[in-house]
């Protein structure tokens, strides 16, 4: 790793990020991060233990001075997203992640950075080490698979934390202060089909999609970007209506809480259509270049021969279906909020799409800050994949963090903020997936507000962290440290 990052300031910041950037840690897979996180604990001797989801607690007393302060939680999950570029060599269970410094922002090389939630990490990690920062008593709260279910956060158990007052560290934009945020839900539909013989005289294409920027599910969501699910459906119902395209086989995107940037189908057609069929793809791939030409520039549709035709491929009548609910099924923004100004309420993203040998599975992750709106829309999409014949699954369920506008770190937080910058912070509730909703069901009267640094492009390869911002977040979290509220 480039000594360049840990030169950076606040240097206690940018050397926790580092230490921890250098800890393989996926989602369900964090056994190393959080004996990293323990050893960190003990080797301070600070009061350090799991509990029964594998949560990681530290516990600190207060500084001199500050024992009649009110005790708080710190707050961030220690599980990343795992993204690459698929030209990327990488192993995200082996490998720490390569970054660098590109004018103000550090980046990783050909992956997701970890600076969700990284940075917030680091910064409490560098709290409980430091010996000169004034802070009331703090509880260290590091959860884990904050990114595929949030089970650390819905497992944690009541009367574990103490603290009356939580500072989530784990939004993006450091002129926000988040008082409230989306919940969110899973679904799930999947079926199988019998597989038919590849008709003779066919010939077999391999269709890619690739070059969207993808992007962070919740936080992006309304940006107009690419979903390259959707696109190459777009493809195959063209194909299919105006040649007889058949499908043997789809893989696209990953994660639920990604906007899938690359989708790959191996397809057939009769080869009489081949070069009418190169020739119409290409005028509905430039139509759809031409819509997206403003968010996605960088967008590439490529149309390959197979040197060997796939065996099998699904039932024309199955496939006929299946792109129809694929159309149907909504993707993007579903209702903006009547109470928040441009704030999304209720949004699906269709994450992943895998078909082939007979079996087909489509994820989506839908989320809203109304309960009864994202089971609205979820059963939307269970009625357009049920009328195919599937079977749909809603597993997951998170419920929102309401807004509470009489907040008391509220009160503190935002005079320090105008303090420190001269400008107004943006109180707002967002639409990524927090974890105070789920903490805030079994420690209802604890008081929560969440902020963080300037991170761009979370969840995909093009993630990156704001230097000047990050500057901006430590001098704002250390102001709010000394200022907490008396007992």
């Amino acid at each position: 790793m480039s000594q360049e990052i840990r030169n950076l300031e606040p240097k206690v910041l940018w050397n926790k990020f580092a230490d921890l950037n250098a800890v393989p840690r996926p989602s369900k897979k964090e056994e190393r991060v959080i004996e990293f996180m323990k050893n960190f604990g003990k080797s301070l001797g600070l009061e350090t233990f799991e509990d029964d989801i594998r949560n990681v607690i530290i516990r600190k007393p207060a500084t001199p001075g500050m024992e009649n302060r009110k005790a708080i939680v710190m707050q961030g999950h220690l599980d990343m997203v795992h993204q690459k570029n698929s030209d990327t060599v990488f192993d995200f269970d082996t490998q720490g992640i390569d970054m660098y410094v590109d004018e103000d922002w550090v980046r990783a090389r050909g992956t997701t950075l970890g600076a969700d939630n990284g940075l917030g990490v680091a910064a409490i990690m560098a709290i409980l080490e430091s010996t000169d920062i004034a802070h009331p008593a703090i509880e260290a709260l590091f959860t884990i698979d904050e990114e595929t279910g949030m089970t650390g956060a819905l497992n944690l158990k009541g009367g574990i934390l103490q603290g009356q007052i939580l500072l989530n560290l784990d939004t993006e934009e450091d002129d926000e202060i988040d008082i409230g945020c989306a919940g969110g839900i899973d679904v799930t539909a999947t079926a199988e089909y019998d597989e038919e013989e590849t008709p003779e005289g066919s010939v077999g294409y391999s269709i890619t999609v690739k070059g969207l920027n993808g992007g962070h599910s919740g936080m992006d969501i309304h940006k107009g970007l690419g979903n390259a699910n959707k696109i190459m459906n777009r493809l195959l119902f063209d194909g299919f209506d105006n040649f007889g395209l058949q499908i043997a086989e789809i893989k696209g995107g990953s994660l639920r809480n990604a906007i899938p940037r690359e989708s790959v189908a191996q397809v057939i057609i009769a080869s009489v259509f081949d070069e009418a069929f190169v020739f119409d793809m290409q005028q509905v791939v430039n139509d759809i270049k031409t819509e997206l030409k403003t968010t996605e520039p960088n967008l590439e549709v490529v149309f390959e021969k197979l040197d060997t035709t796939p065996a099998k491929v699904m039932p024309s009548i199955a496939q006929y279906y299946f792109v129809r609910a694929m159309y149907t099924a909504h993707n993007g923004v579903y209702r903006m909020s009547a109470d928040f100004a441009d704030l999304v309420e209720t949004s699906n993203n269709i994450a992943k799409v895998v078909l082939g040998e007979g079996k087909l599975s489509v994820q989506c992750l839908t989320r809203s800050s109304v309960e009864t709106a994202k089971f609205d829309l979820a059963n939307a999409l269970t009625s357009a994949f049920e009328l195919m014949g599937c079977e749909v699954e809603l597993a997951g369920s998170y419920p929102g963090w309401t807004p509470n506008a009489e907040s008391e770190i509220l009160d503190v937080l935002v005079p320090i903020y105008e303090k420190q910058t001269g400008e107004k912070p943006s109180v707002v509730a967002c639409h990524a997936g927090l974890e105070c909703g789920l903490l805030g069901t079994n420690y209802p009267e604890m008081d929560m507000i969440s902020f963080g640094p300037t991170i761009r492009g979370a969840h995909s390869p093009d993630e990156r962290a704001s230097i000047s911002s990050s500057q901006k977040f430590w001098k704002l979290l250390l102001e709010i440290l000394a200022n907490i509220p008396l007992k």
